[in-house]
C-alpha cells in the first residue's frame, strides 16, 4: 500500500539528523511491502488537503523558526482540518514548539505558532541538554532520545504529555512531563534522530498513517535486536546522566 507523508519545511527544519526519521519509515513500511511516498511541503506550498496520511516537522534553530512560523500559521487551516480527519503528525523540537500556541525566543520574539496543540513556549537563557529516557504509559513503552533546547514547553490544564521524564529535562525541567498528544499528533523534544532507537514508535506511527489510508494496521515484527540495543545504550546514558535541575 501506498503511504503519503507529508514532510514540512526539509530544507529549514533538519536539525542533529531528524531528517532521518524519514528514512527509518520509509525503510520500516518498504520492510512490511508498503510505499511511502514522501512529498516536500515547502515555503508557499499549499497543503495538499485530504491527500497526505502522515505529517512530519523537525526541529532547527530560532532563524530557521522565524523563517518558517508565519508561512505554517497560514497553513494552519489545512493541517488541523487533516488531524480531524485522522492524519498522524510528528513534530519534532521546533517543530513542535510550532504545533502550539506561540513560541517567545529568548530575545522576547513572538513566533505565531498554528495552536494545534494546547500549549505554549517560552524560551530561556539556559539550555537543556542531554538524553533523556520517558515512560509512555499510554503505550506500555519507554522512548529514548537527545535534548538540546532553551525553550520551556507549559501544557495546558488537561493536555496529554508524550511520556514521563525518567531521566532527563523534558518540557521545561520541572513538570516532569515532555512532549505533547492528541488524537494523532505527537510532539517531542527528542531528537537523535528519534525513531532509529525507538522502533516500537515508528511503527505506531506506521500503523496511524496506514488507518488514515484505509489499509491494515497490523504489522508484521522485525529483527530489531541493533534497535533494541541503540534503545538500551540510550536509556543507560540518560539513567546515569540523572534527573532534572
Amino acid at each position: 500500500m501506498k503511504l503519503r507523508v507529508g514532510h514540512l519545511y526539509p530544507d529549514y527544519l533538519n536539525i542533529y539528523a531528524d531528517r532521518g526519521n524519514i528514512a527509518v519509515l520509509i525503510e520500516r513500511a518498504r520492510l512490511r511491502g508498503h510505499e511511502l511516498d514522501v512529498r516536500a511541503i515547502g515555503m508557499h506550498d499549499r497543503v495538499p488537503v485530504g491527500e497526505i496520511d502522515l505529517f512530519y516537522v523537525g526541529g532547527g534553530q530560532d532563524r530557521e523558526q522565524a523563517l518558517v512560523a508565519d508561512d505554517l500559521a497560514a497553513k494552519a487551516p489545512p493541517l488541523r482540518g487533516a488531524v480531524e480527519a485522522g492524519a498522524a503528525f510528528l513534530a519534532v523540537c521546533g517543530g513542535y514548539q510550532l504545533l502550539g500556541r506561540f513560541y517567545r525566543d529568548v530575545a522576547g520574539v513572538e513566533h505565531p505558532g498554528i495552536g494545534l496543540l494546547p500549549l505554549h513556549t517560552v524560551a530561556e537563557p539556559r539550555r537543556m541538554i542531554g538524553d533523556v529516557l520517558l515512560e509512555c504509559t499510554w503505550a506500555g513503552r519507554t522512548l529514548a532520545g537527545f535534548e538540546n533546547h532553551a525553550g520551556r514547553t507549559l501544557l495546558d490544564e488537561g493536555a496529554e504529555p508524550l511520556g514521563r521524564v525518567v531521566a532527563g529535562f523534558g518540557n521545561d525541567g520541572r513538570s516532569g512531563y515532555e512532549g505533547c498528544r492528541y488524537r494523532r499528533v505527537y510532539g517531542t523534544y527528542l531528537h537523535g534522530p528519534l525513531l532509529p532507537r525507538n522502533p516500537w514508535f515508528a511503527d505506531h506511527l506506521l500503523a496511524e498513517a496506514l488507518a488514515h489510508a484505509g489499509g491494515p494496521t497490523e504489522l508484521a515484527p522485525l529483527p530489531d535486536e541493533l534497535e533494541r540495543q541503540a534503545h538500551a545504550v540510550s536509556a543507560e546514558r540518560a539513567r546515569s546522566r540523572g534527573g532534572r535541575f
